[in-house]
């Protein structure tokens, strides 16, 4: 496994490279925090671990962290909580009411 600082100038050169070593070492670390706060929804855990990779790849701090999991960590916890506000909402959670409300205007029959 290569050393986070490896990795990191693995980003900055934009080699794909830099995404197989970041999920063979963080791979199970964000997936822990991602699946604390969604629960073992197996395609959501799946999306949010990728687009952690995506954040990491597009906002590499310029700084050039010598630690990744804070960074990683960071975004997985920030990815996962976005799903857990959006999959609450009213709408999606569909009651009956909800899906009614829109037919109040249709003729019967």
């Amino acid at each position: 496994m290569l050393e986070d600082w490896a990795i990191v100038e693995l980003f900055w050169k934009r080699s794909e490279e830099a995404l197989r070593e970041t999920s063979r070492k963080y791979g199970a670390y964000c997936r822990t925090i991602i699946r604390n706060l969604l629960g073992n929804r197996r395609e959501d855990v799946e999306e949010c671990e990728n687009d952690t990779l995506l954040s990491a790849w597009n906002a590499m701090p310029s700084d050039r962290p010598p630690r990744l999991s804070p960074l990683l960590g960071r975004v997985a916890r920030n990815l996962a909580l976005g799903r857990v506000v959006y999959y609450p909402a009213p709408k999606r959670t569909c009651p009956g009411p909800y899906l009614l409300a829109g037919l109040s205007g249709c003729p019967a029959g």
